[in-house]
């Protein structure tokens, strides 16, 4: 039996260290799983609830512990960890709240003498593949809606934050959830495959890269089961002229390097209004020398280090081909002595004079660093935003809500924003386009991915 280790990014050290399950204990939990879920559907949608809201609350109650657990594990500021649990319960609450209205029947216009509406089934036993870089966020979005609607669900989440599935495990447990309706699995990735091949997983959500999203479509491939895959982001922001310059600003640098820029709806290209584009400049450039990059459990960091070397090694190497091309790096690391080559710690970059035969600006950064364009106009700005394999969000900055709904409908994204970016609203459909996936979470809509349609046809005689 193998083992795995955790190390925090904070000073490499090993932070957690268990066991990887093995295919035995696939084969086991699956079918628990499968022999719960026929069960757990019988409970009366009320009571569903009750158990969610009640896990609901012992998550939110570990606040303090879960927000350290989480700067130890990926280096994200202890200051804005808890902006985690936060966001957890928001969502979780809503979708929970959405549960009655989503799941109750649809009716069509009646005709007398017959019986016609369309019920939601669960899928069965769903697995659940979640990220690092927001464990909670990302997990919650299909976690809660797939029980409330009776399915049982298997996580296997990252290994860099496997304390987050252990919370969730122990937070049921308190609340009192029938065993095998939820389970948790520490799987490398020879062994997530196995699992996804097997007959009894009846639907497949993962978060995290386009190539591990392909090994997903390949793992079922012999199945045809609902499959939801929220991949990568290069999300764009087109600052207006007649946008409100140092709201924008201030907006715009926490959403290029929140997290250590390390968020698939995060901003990584910023397309200024030439009128704007010198005062957006130095203005971004002023607020990014302000970050405090360090040791992310001092209250005043605001910026730590990034997941492992290797992704601060290729946001370096993409930085220093770009200023090879011609783009030229208008922070000096030196003003961020915690930034040091073969360490994850890396000063926040922004990037000027870039265009988009550089990697920096047509392939997913995941790191501190943004590059901006100048632009003559909304049409140019469009055609840059949509010069990108990716689709998850767009934001746009202008004080015109009829131009931005105008402009709204050129933009090849998931979501477009007006005077906001990298943000989730519970209430809204949360989907991608081109390489950024397929399916939805969030909203009545996300209900939908965990329930299969079953038509209901009877005539009275």
């Amino acid at each position: 039996m193998g083992t795995f280790q955790t190390i925090t990014p904070i000073d490499n050290s090993v932070y957690f260290e268990d066991k990887l399950n093995t295919q035995e204990d696939i084969n086991t939990t699956l079918q628990k799983a499968k022999d719960a879920q026929k069960e757990w559907v019988k409970i009366p949608l009320e009571k569903r609830i009750g158990y969610i809201q009640q896990f609901i609350d012992e998550i939110v109650s570990k606040k303090d512990e879960i927000s350290r657990e989480i700067t130890l594990q990926m280096g994200r500021p202890i200051s804005q960890s808890g902006f985690e649990i936060n966001g957890f319960k928001e969502r979780a609450q809503y979708l929970l709240d959405l549960a009655k209205e989503s799941l109750r029947p649809y009716y069509p216009k009646p005709i007398k003498g017959f019986e016609r509406k369309i019920v939601k089934e669960p899928l069965g036993v769903i697995c659940l593949i979640s990220p690092w870089n927001y464990p909670f966020l990302t997990s919650v979005n299909v976690l809660v809606p797939a029980l409330l609607a009776g399915n049982a669900v298997v996580l296997r989440h990252s290994l860099q934050t496997p304390l987050v599935a252990k919370q969730y495990k122990e937070a049921f447990k308190r609340a009192g959830l029938p065993e095998g309706v939820f389970s948790l699995l520490y799987l490398n990735h020879a062994d997530s495959a196995v699992l996804l091949e097997d007959k009894r997983v009846d639907g497949v959500f993962f978060t995290g890269s386009v190539g591990g999203g392909i090994a997903v479509q390949d793992a079922i491939k012999e199945k045809f089961i609902p499959c939801g895959l929220e991949l990568g982001g290069k999300d764009p922001a087109y600052v207006r002229a007649d946008a409100d310059l140092d709201y924008s600003v201030s907006n715009l640098v926490d959403g290029s390097f929140f997290n250590s820029g390390q968020s698939c709806c995060g901003i990584e290209r910023i397309y200024v209004d030439a009128k704007l584009y010198d005062e957006f400049v130095e203005k971004f450039v002023k607020l990014t020398k302000q970050y405090k990059l360090g040791d992310p459990l001092l209250s005043e960091t605001n910026i730590g280090p990034m997941v492992k070397v290797g992704a601060s090694d290729f946001v370096r190497k993409q930085i220093r081909e770009a200023v090879q091309s011609g783009a030229k790096a208008l922070i000096d690391e030196n003003l961020f002595p915690a930034s040091k080559e073969g360490t994850p710690y890396l000063a926040p970059q922004v990037l000027v004079d870039v265009d988009h035969s550089m990697s920096v600006m047509n392939e997913e950064s995941f790191g501190p660093v943004v590059g901006i364009m100048k632009v003559s106009s909304d049409k140019e700005a469009i055609k840059l935003m949509n010069d990108s394999k990716y689709g998850l969000t767009a934001s746009l900055w202008t004080k015109d809500m009829n131009k931005a709904e105008e402009l709204s409908k050129l933009i090849e994204t998931g979501t477009v924003f007006m005077n906001r970016c990298d943000y989730l609203d519970p209430g809204l459909a949360w989907t991608g386009v081109k390489d950024t996936g397929r399916g939805i979470s969030l909203s009545i809509f996300g209900y939908d991915q965990v329930t299969r349609a079953k038509s209901i046809h009877f005539k009275e005689i």
